[in-house]
C-alpha cells in the first residue's frame, strides 16, 4: 500500500507542534515559518475532517482526536526516524546540528578546552551551545543533550551521571587576614558567606560539611546572593566573604593561592553532575559522540578532582 506523502508529512508536523508546545519551536525545528506550520495543520485537519489542535493566544492543546491520533502514530515516526538515522550510519560521518545545553561551570572549566579537536574531527557537524534552565525540559527547548549539576527529578529523560565534584569552602588569604580563619564550620555564623541560588527552588543552597559519615548543617548569612556562580567566585577572590564552590570551578585559584580551602578536613561532601538526553531507542550518531567527549572529559577532571 503505498504511503500519502501529504498525510505522513502533516503528522509529522503535528507531532513537532506538540513536542515543541508551539508553532513557533516547530517551524525552528522543521526549517519552516510558523504560518507554513499552522497551514499544513490547517490542511491536515481538513482532509481528516476533525478538529486536531484548540488553539488559543495563550496555549496549544490537542484535542480528543488530535490525542488519539498523535498517541497512535508519534512511536511510528520514532520508529522511521530511527531507520533513517540507522542507514545514514552507513556513512559513518557525523553531520547536522546538534544543540546542547551546558552548565556554564563544566562549559568553563571542562570542555571549552577539548571542543577545538572534537570540532576538527567532525567538519560537518554543526554544534550550538547553551546554558538553559537546570529544570527545563529538553524537547521543549529543542535540545539533544544537556549537562546538569544537581539529581535530577524522574522523567521520560535519559541520565547519566558523569561525575561527582567536591564542594569546598573558600576564602581569599586577603579576607582571612582581615577577618580571621575560622577553624571549625560552626565558627562561619560570624563571617560574610556569599550565598548562591539554587536554579532548582530558588533558594540559596544550605551549608553543609560531611566527614566519616557525619552530616553537620551550618546557618550562615551574607549580605550579597548570587545567580552566577562565576560572579560569585571573583568577589570571593576579590575578598568579598567567604563561598561553598565546586572544586572543579576552582582548580587553578587553589592551585595558585588565590582561594584557599578552609576544611580540608571535612572532605566528603560532594555535587554530581548529569548529561540528559531525550529517550529513544536509537541515539543519533552526532549525540553519541558528544556524550563520548564529556564522558572522557568528566573522567580526566575526575582523577585530578
Amino acid at each position: 500500500m503505498p504511503i500519502d506523502a501529504r498525510l505522513l508529512s502533516g503528522v509529522t508536523i503535528l507531532a513537532a507542534v506538540v513536542e515543541q508546545g508551539s508553532f513557533t519551536r516547530a517551524g525552528t525545528l522543521l526549517g519552516l515559518s510558523p504560518s507554513g506550520v499552522s497551514r499544513t495543520i490547517s490542511r491536515l485537519e481538513k482532509r481528516m475532517g476533525v478538529r486536531l489542535l484548540a488553539r488559543s493566544t495563550r496555549a496549544l492543546k490537542l484535542t480528543a482526536e488530535g490525542s488519539r491520533l498523535y498517541d497512535m502514530a508519534a512511536p511510528h515516526l520514532a520508529a522511521i526516524e530511527e531507520a533513517a538515522t540507522a542507514a545514514s550510519r552507513d556513512a559513518a560521518e557525523v553531520t547536522g546540528l546538534l544543540r546542547v545545553s551546558v552548565a556554564a561551570t563544566f562549559a568553563r572549566h571542562v570542555l571549552t578546552s577539548r571542543l577545538p579537536a572534537f570540532l576538527r574531527g567532525y567538519p560537518a557537524l554543526d554544534l550550538h551551545i547553551s546554558q538553559h534552565s537546570d529544570t527545563g525540559d529538553l524537547n521543549t527547548e529543542g535540545v539533544d543533550v544537556a549537562i546538569r549539576f544537581g539529581a535530577q527529578p524522574s522523567s521520560s529523560m535519559v541520565s547519566r551521571k558523569l561525575l561527582e565534584t567536591r564542594v569546598l569552602t573558600v576564602a581569599s588569604p586577603a579576607y582571612l587576614e582581615t577577618f580571621g580563619r575560622p577553624a571549625h564550620p560552626s565558627e562561619l555564623s560570624g563571617h560574610e558567606c556569599l550565598q548562591y541560588v539554587d536554579p532548582q527552588t530558588g533558594r540559596p543552597f544550605d551549608w553543609e560539611f560531611h566527614r566519616k559519615g557525619e552530616t553537620l548543617p551550618v546557618r550562615t548569612t551574607g549580605r550579597p546572593t548570587f545567580y552566577d556562580v562565576e560572579t560569585m567566585i571573583g568577589t570571593c577572590a576579590a575578598g568579598g566573604g567567604i563561598a561553598q564552590v565546586l572544586a572543579i570551578s576552582v582548580r587553578e585559584e587553589l592551585r595558585s593561592g588565590v582561594l584557599v580551602d578552609l576544611f580540608p578536613d571535612w572532605p566528603e561532601e560532594t555535587f554530581p553532575l548529569y548529561l540528559i538526553r531525550p529517550s529513544r531507542k536509537f541515539t543519533p550518531l552526532k549525540v553519541e559522540k558528544f556524550v563520548e567527549l564529556c564522558v572522557e572529559a568528566a573522567r580526566d577532571i575526575q582523577r585530578g578532582d
